[in-house]
Parts: structure tokens; sequence; C-alpha cells
């Protein structure tokens, strides 16, 4: 039996054998009186094996047994394949010129490094035989630990055996390294390297954070021409029916790619698609500037691209997150997504009539639309499809991300007959078109209700449309984090979804009947405010639903319900125009509300949060 190891007060390492073990012999070694370092060096002469354990400064105990040829030294392996730091074959040598060796080996190292260790003695058989190294905590081996100065931890074995044959005492220690040569001996194998948190940072919630710059910037370069039209409409003379066209020219594009951006994403990545949109986006929103000074065609035209560019951004993201986000952290990771979009309304809301007041309107256009050049840079150096192409993520949190399912091959081909098919795939759609239908409503029309209703002024009315912004993002955060610790407790996932999404349609619908009941325009303001506010738990119910149904066909599944989506936006707000020139605000509020039972009804009765499409 063998053990060895070279410990100092500032570090240590362990030695594995490997070769025969005769049995009849064992080893002792007594340490008495004050130490002040543990050395160990291990010799192999023949079948001879010379072993010190202790080293002090009165006097050390050498004992001897057999062993085989050879052995290695090596550092803790901190779940890692050991690595041999150094080897000592039979050389004839004395074993104690051996730790003079030891200590010339050593000597350059530098003993400053921070180290956590572990000592670990084993016995293994010759290699040929296939054995495993058998662990000596069954033989009395006790293992302690001694706390050492801040930056050095270490766990170590005291190995205690009696030794019948032989006994070998002595007091002089000159050959042996001194206290000040232990202290700068350390192994390289085991050094435990302190990274900054940024490296640390979990690759998943990168992605995440990405994601959320992207929505943000969807936002911002969307919600500036609104700011903008009124100074363009100014400086070329457009009506109201020029206007008009144009602020309905994004959704022109927009339309067109919310399909086919899902189809892209689910076949070749989300990475380039979503690179793609917010790059073609950007462009478009710097070239905005020079195509209205050419003329309203060529704007129709430019804004129909910026639309392009931006359908293909949901599908895309939700797609990679499919891949990314295990299911304890879906509704969370896509509430703060989309909480980017509620943000980029309100910074766009915000800084765009600063910037034009100070720079002039084109500077909108430039400024926001040049921001898309950073993300992208960003985007391509940090972001992968999928874990399985990340060569830098660990081991850790892969196995976090897969579970113990294995990645899929994206897909190949769509099979829209087994897609169409399903009734959670249809309850989706309907879902979001009875969402969206109320949604568009309240943010279109919101700054005219104040003003007509409320008779708010237009300044007022600009203040508080940033308020449902700011009340989504808050709620949308909150909403998920309440789903994902239901789901942690054990929680049905089907039962989540349809529980966020019940307060997602109720909420607001309660919150509409209010308005025709209130007196004050503070309150009417409140009721808005938590009818936004409640709507933004949909982010943890529907909006989060594509990727639990089918996480290969996730963006899809999303691109087939945002289409519905947005046309329950586009028919939404023009038949809201049409029910104030026959009716009143009531009726319009009525709308919504029958949209908001229905949808609760469907969704409730056919959705689910299992997984329908492998």
């Amino acid at each position: 039996m063998a053990i060895g190891s070279l410990l100092s007060n500032w570090s240590f390492g362990s030695v594995i054998d490997s070769g025969k073990v005769y049995q009849k012999e064992q080893a002792k070694a007594h340490c008495r009186g004050e130490w002040s370092g543990f050395g160990a060096v291990q010799y192999v002469h023949t079948n001879r094996f010379y072993n010190s354990l202790c080293v002090r400064r009165e006097s050390y105990s050498l004992f001897i047994y057999s062993y085989s040829p050879s052995f290695r030294l090596i550092g803790p392996s901190y779940g890692k394949t050991p690595r041999s730091n150094a080897t000592f074959q039979d050389d004839g040598e004395h074993p104690l010129s051996m730790s003079q060796h030891l200590s010339k080996k050593f000597e350059s190292i530098n003993p400053r490094q921070r180290i956590t260790g572990i000592c670990e003695c084993c016995l293994a058989s010759t290699p040929s035989r296939g054995k495993r190294p058998r662990k000596l905590d069954k033989l009395g081996i006790s293992h302690w630990q001694c706390q050492l100065p801040k930056h050095v931890k270490v766990n170590m074995t005291r190995a205690d055996y009696k030794s019948e044959e032989y006994d070998f005492t002595e007091t002089d220690v000159d050959s042996f390294p001194s206290p000040e040569e232990l202290n700068k001996v350390v192994l390289v194998e085991g050094v435990e390297k302190t990274e900054p948190w940024w490296v640390q940072f979990p690759k998943r919630w990168v992605i995440v954070l990405l994601c959320f710059a992207a929505f943000l910037l969807c936002n911002m370069d969307r919600v500036n021409m609104s700011i903008a039209i009124l100074p363009m409409s100014q400086e070329f003379n457009w009506n109201s029916t020029t206007v008009g066209l144009i602020q309905s020219s994004f959704f022109w594009g927009y339309l067109l790619t919310q399909i086919l951006g899902g189809i892209w994403a689910d076949k070749i990545g989300g990475k380039m698609v979503l690179g793609f949109g917010v790059i073609w986006w950007s462009v478009a929103t710097v070239l905005t500037p020079i195509a209205a000074k050419i003329g309203v065609p060529f704007l129709l035209f430019m804004r129909a691209l910026m639309g392009i560019g931006e359908g293909v951004a949901m599908p895309a993201m939700n797609n990679i997150l499919s891949k990314w986000i295990p299911v304890s952290e879906r509704s969370r990771s896509l509430a703060l997504v989309y909480s980017g979009m509620y943000l980029g309304s309100v910074t766009g809301l915000a800084f765009s009539p600063i910037l034009i007041h100070k720079f002039g309107w084109p500077s909108v256009f430039y400024s926001f639309g040049s921001l898309g050049s950073i993300w992208l840079a960003l985007w391509l150096s940090k972001a992968h499809s999928s874990p399985k192409e990340d060569p830098d993520l660990s081991a850790d949190e892969k196995r976090l991300i897969f579970g113990s399912s294995n990645p899929k091959e994206p897909v190949s081909v769509i099979p829209w007959k087994l897609i169409l098919s399903k009734a959670p795939v249809w309850a989706l759609i309907i879902s979001h078109f009875c969402h969206n239908w109320g949604t568009f409503i309240l943010l279109t029309w919101m700054p005219t209700y104040y003003n007509q209703v409320l008779k708010f002024n237009l300044t007022e009315s600009g203040l508080l449309c940033v308020l449902p912004w700011l009340t989504m993002a808050v709620f949308a955060n909150i909403g998920g984090w309440i789903a994902d610790t239901l789901v942690s407790k054990g929680l049905s996932l089907t039962v989540v979804r349809k529980i966020m999404q019940s307060i997602g349609f109720l909420g607001p619908a309660f919150f509409l009947t209010q308005l025709s009941h209130v007196k004050t325009p503070a309150l009417a303001v409140l009721c808005m405010a938590c009818s936004q506010g409640s709507d933004a738990f949909s982010q943890s119910g529907l909006y989060s639903n594509h990727q639990d149904i089918g996480p290969r066909y996730a963006g899809v599944l999303l691109g087939l319900s945002n289409t519905a989506g947005v046309l329950a936006g586009v028919f939404g707000t023009a038949a809201t125009g049409y029910i104030l020139q026959k009716g009143s605000w009531d009726d319009v509020f009525k709308v919504a509300v029958a949209l908001y039972i229905i949808g609760t009804l469907v969704w409730n009765f056919f959705s689910t949060g299992e997984k329908i499409l492998d």
C-alpha cells in the first residue's frame, strides 16, 4: 500500500501509483511536535518503495514497503481527468535526494496563485489487469480539512499504517527542502483561476439579453415615425390620407415575413435570421429621410422594407430561445425579451422629441438606425443558434439546458398538414387574434381617448401614453417569475399557461368595463394602466406556448399566430374608427371585452402545455 503527497502552507499535491501491491507490508508515519511544512517523496527501487510522510524541524520517520516501479504526481482535478505534472522512474537515486529533485522541479512556480485542492490517495492495479483504483478511506484513512490563509483552502488526507518490518528514524533533514522552500511549492494542475463575472455569466442569459436589446431597437425604430411624422408632414405638405398611408405601409412588409421568418429560423437557425432582420430594418431606418426627400412612393417602399426586417424578429427570437432556455426559465426569459419592446416604445417616445427639437427630424432616423450596427457586432461574436454550436459553453450549463433530452437537428421540411390539424395550434391562433384586437386598440387610440373623453391636452396625452408601456414592462416580468415559480413547484405546465393567459384576458376585460363608471380622469388612467398591466401576463401564457407544444417549430408557430395578431391590429384599428362614427367609446370597449371572453374560453378548452409536435 502506498501514499504520498507534496504539501506546504501554500499548496499540496497528491500521488497516485499504478502497479502491484504487496499486502503483507504496511507503513505507518508518526509526527510529533510542531511542524512547519508537510513534505512527501515517493521513491522506487526495483520492488522497493520508499515513502516519507512527514517532515519536521526536529525529526522525522521513514518507513519502507514493497511497491511498483513507477509513480506520478498530480494536482487536484476538479472533476477533470487528472494530468500528470511529473513522472519519476527508478533511476537508482537515494530516496532523500528525490526531495531535492522535487524542490527544484517546483521552484519556479508562482506561489501566489489561488488554489483549491483535494489530496486523494488510491491503490491501483497493474494497468494490464484493467482494474479501477481502490479508495484508501476503506482502509482507515481519515479526511480532515486545514484552514490556511484566505487564498488557500485545502483538503488533506492523513494515512495511519502500522509497519512491522521496517522502521528507520533519522534526525538529519538537510537533504529535504526547508520550510521556506516548501512554501514556494505549488502544483500547476488544480489552479483555480478567478474569472471576471461577465465571463462566468450564463451563456443562455447572454442570448436573452441580446434578444432584449434587439426588441428594444425594434420598437424604437418603429415608433419614431409616429413622432417625426408631424414635422415631416408640415415640411412636405402631406394631407391626412397620405399620413395614414405612410403609417400603414410598415404593416405591408411586416405581414409578409411572419410565417417566412419562422420557416427560415426553423431551417437555418435563429442567429442568422434575427441578425439579418436587425441590420435590414436598421438600414431601412437610416435611409428613411433620404426616401422621404425623393418622394412619397419611395418612402412607402422604404417603410415596407423596414416591416420586412421587423417581421422576422419575433419568429427568429422564439426559435433561438426554444433551444437555449430550459422550461423552468422559459416564462421569465420571454417576459424579459418582450419587455424590451415595451421599453423600446418608451425610449422612442421619450427621446424622439428631444432629438427633433435640437437636430431636426432626420436625426431620429440616423441615430436610432445606427445603433443596429453596434448590436450586430455583439450578436455575431456572442450568439449561437443552439447550445451545441457554442464551443465555450460549460458542461454544467449544457446539462441544465438539455436535461435528459438530446438536441435535435433543425427541421428540413415543415409538416403543415400535421401542424394545422392540431387543436392547440388553432387555440394559439384564435387567442392571439383576440388578444391583439384589444391591445392594438388601446395602444393606437389611447391618445385620442385621453384627449376627447378625458379632456387632456396633447402634451398630457403624449406623456400618459408612456404609462401603459412602462406598466406592461413591469408586469410582464412579474408574471414571468410567477409562472416559472409555479412550474418549479410542480404545477402542470398546462395549468400554468391557462392561469397566466386567463389573467391576460379577463384582467383587461374587467378594467375596460369599469371605464364607463369612473368619474375622474385619474381613475380612468388607473383603469387603463391596470388593463395593460394584466394584459402583460399573456407573455407567460400564449406567447410562451409556442415553445411548449412544438420546440422545433417554434418559429413557424409564432409566425402563424402573430400573423393573426397583426391582422387583428389592422382590422381592429380600422373598425374602431367606424364604430366611433356610429356609436361611442363604450361600444368600442364592449367589442374588445367580447373578444377577450371568447379568447378565454377557446384557450381554456383547447390549449395545452404538453409537446404535441416533435
